[in-house]
């Protein structure tokens, strides 16, 4: 396919070349050798500022004489984030006149859009049907000026005996119309500039779409005499990293090397660029703001055939502010875990970081506000661009400038000192279960003494000569301090050990029929930790943190995170340690006293914690429910009874129906429906007392119920 579309676009070239032979301009020349030299200025680069959320700050600088342009080539997945952050200056008086770019447009509806439509790869026919009308020359050899009227096809035979196509054009001349083969034109020459200039464009622009990687940028400045002129602007690049070294030796403070590892993924080389390293995480994000966008137009019809149409409202929604504050008491620093004697801090700013500043590749913090300004020269955006809105400084985030100017060859990466200096910290042992249920972790806690931020990133850990682990670190910074874990600590044995759960009744109270019994639930859990090492083992233990339940021991607490306790327990040499946990934490149970039946009232009447008042109510509440159901049983039965009644009743008429009214059996049968008569009248009138008596009865316990009220 794309071979085909070479042959197309040199069959086209070949025919602009037919048209534009000895027109006398250099439209012919660009247009067949396609030549990319420009005589814009060249701005190198000379600062970039590398952001730990995968952005980086580029900043070109130069100068210009006069009106100039400036060329500069980006990948195409670099513009949206060029056309979003883009700054341009023009110094000492000069203007910004414009920066231009090719369009993202579709190249059909691009190529459509001139007089002569390339879209469809036409022959040299349909290329002059399209330009009817128009003045042209054309050599055969002779030339021949006249106006273009069309082209036709007509068959003509040939030697083999088969007639074939042959296209004519024809012509309007001031001798009267003309046909030409096609075949026998040499060269033809558009009159009408506007035509072949248009030509000319839509076969620049058909070529241009072959490189789809790159995508020029030009940028005019206006002035007069020599400025000089910048131009910054923010696109992705890959996260720099950090990597540390932590030495720890019994005789010396731990000692920190920090590494920041940064690419070049550009095809260009950084050549003594300042380069600056910032740690935070600006809000950045992507937008298409390359792709032509084209808005969906309505379609008005005539009012004499509208018709009302129905509308639908978008519910407004109600925005309410939520302030939530997650309040945990600090940390308490272990007593003489850190801090560095005079020495020691004269070694870190005099020892090492001495042969970094020689060498030009220390670090320096500089605490830089807002996401968006990196500090090394102030950028002056009112110079050369009226100002359009104001700025207002927010958040904080933290640069490292290297001090000296790096070169980096494109595609390229390199490893940048950023940190050498003694720190604060002590040696542990970190214990979690869910980490290891036998073993804790060797640990150090890292005091950030430095005055740079530590950004994320692993630590390769040395115990005195000896490799001894791998860790990670979180952002830390300067006088925060932080656990980290390199190895699995052998020399010691750790058994968590749970204990039995228990419940004790705090308070009951019983309050319009309801009982409330508040309980509190208290859990045990025993640590005993082993140390079968030669030396003491000082062992942060870390205890699941649950939402509800309260510390009751230990009473102190080396610290609480957000998910876990951490307890301290030294254990000497050879010894067995213990760590007793107990938390507990209130369970609050609301009972109906009507909805319980009495095994569940018996069960409480069993119970030691309730006092003899909770259990005389309850007791009377039995009692009482013990009548209602006495009484409901006897209204139940007579019930019963006028169902057997009436069943049998029925029985008698049916065999009365088939008796003679005279027989001693009917004179029976009449005779025990008047008693069973007399009996019924007896029973429904029971039935109405005993359903008064149990209503009575029911209304005498609701009372109770509603005016009893004991704490």
């Amino acid at each position: 396919m794309e071979h085909e579309n070479m042959r197309a676009i040199f069959r086209l070239m070949v025919v602009a070349g037919l048209f534009a032979m000895e027109r006398g301009d250099t439209k012919s020349a660009e247009v067949l050798e396609r030549t990319s030299v420009s005589d814009s200025v060249s701005l190198p680069l000379s600062e970039v500022v590398l952001y730990s959320s995968g952005v980086g700050f580029f900043k070109r600088a130069g100068s210009v004489e006069g009106n100039a342009s400036v060329e500069l080539r980006f990948k195409a997945d670099d513009i949206n984030d060029l056309l979003k952050s883009m700054v341009v200056q023009d110094f000492s008086g000069g203007t910004v006149a414009s920066v231009s770019y090719g369009s993202r447009d579709p190249l059909s509806k691009s190529l459509k859009s001139f007089s002569i439509d390339l879209t469809e790869n036409p022959s040299l026919g349909q290329l002059l049907n399209q330009v009817r009308g128009e003045p042209v020359e054309i050599m055969r050899p002779g030339p021949v000026r006249g106006t273009i009227l069309g082209v036709e096809r007509k068959q003509q035979p040939t030697r083999e005996g088969g007639p074939v196509d042959v296209e004519f054009l024809n012509l309007f001349t001031s001798e009267g119309l003309q046909t030409i083969e096609l075949s026998q034109i040499q060269r033809i020459r558009l009159l009408n500039r506007r035509v072949d200039r248009e030509l000319t464009q839509a076969l620049e622009l058909l070529a241009s779409s072959h490189d789809t990687q790159k995508k020029s940028v030009t940028i005019r400045f206006d002035g007069n005499g020599k400025r000089n002129v910048g131009v910054a602007y923010i696109t992705q690049t890959p996260v720099w990293k950090t990597s540390y070294r932590l030495v720890l030796n019994e005789n010396e403070a731990p000692y920190l090397q920090g590494w920041a590892i940064v690419e070049n993924t550009s095809d260009e080389d950084w050549q003594d660029v300042r380069l600056a390293l910032v740690s935070g995480r600006p809000i950045s994000f992507t937008m298409d703001l390359y792709q032509p966008l084209y808005a969906q137009r309505p379609v008005v019809e005539p009012e004499l055939y509208s018709s009302l149409r129905p509308q639908l409202y978008g519910e407004a929604m109600e925005m309410q502010d939520a302030n939530l504050a997650l309040a945990l008491p600090a940390a308490p620093m272990m007593a003489d875990s850190f801090g560095l004697s005079a020495a020691d801090r004269s070694l870190s700013r005099g020892g090492r970081s001495l042969a970094l500043r020689k060498a030009g590749l220390e670090s320096a913090s500089v605490g830089v506000q807002g996401g968006t300004a990196p500090r090394f020269n102030a950028l002056g955006l009112q110079e050369g661009i009226s100002a359009t809105a104001e700025g207002a400084e927010s958040g904080e985030l933290f640069q490292y400038n290297i001090t000296a100017p790096v070169t980096l060859a494109r595609q390229q990466s390199a490893m940048l000192p950023i940190v050498s200096e003694n720190v604060g910290g002590r040696k542990v042992s970190i214990y979690n279960e869910t980490v290891n249920a036998k073993r804790p972790l060797h640990g150090f806690r890292l005091k950030n003494s430095t005055s740079l931020h530590l950004m994320q990133g692993p630590i390769t850990v040395f115990d005195g000569d000896a490799y001894a682990g791998d860790a990670r670190i979180d952002d830390l910074a300067p006088g925060q301090d932080r656990l980290i874990s390199y190895a699995m600590d052998l020399g010691v044995e750790i058994e968590p050990q749970p204990g039995a759960g228990t419940q004790e009744l705090l308070t009951a109270r019983i309050q319009k029929g309801v009982m409330t019994l508040v309980r509190k639930a208290i859990d045990r859990k025993t640590y005993s930790i082993r140390n079968r090492d030669s030396k003491p083992r000082f062992v942060l233990i870390e205890h699941p943190l649950r939402s509800g339940w309260d510390l009751v021991q230990p009473k102190m607490v080396e610290e609480r995170t957000r998910d876990v306790y951490r307890f301290a327990v030294t254990v000497e040499p050879d010894k067995t340690g213990k760590l007793n946990v107990e938390e507990e934490r209130q369970i609050s149970e609301s009972i109906r006293l009507l909805s319980l039946n009495d095994d569940a009232i018996g069960f409480y009447l069993k119970s030691r914690e309730l006092g003899s008042r909770f259990k005389a109510a309850l007791e009377r509440i039995v009692a009482m429910r013990q009548q209602i159901t006495e009484t409901t049983a006897e209204r139940t039965r007579r019930e019963q009874r006028i169902a057997e009644i009436s069943n049998e009743q029925a029985r008698i008429r049916e065999n009365m129906a088939r008796l003679d009214s005279s027989s001693e059996l009917s004179v029976r049968y009449i005779k025990k429906l008047d008693e069973q008569e007399t009996e019924l009248d007896t029973l429904r009138r029971e039935i109405e007392g005993l359903k008064t008596k149990e209503a009575t009865r029911q209304t005498e316990l609701n009372n109770y119920l509603l005016l009893l009220d004991l704490d």
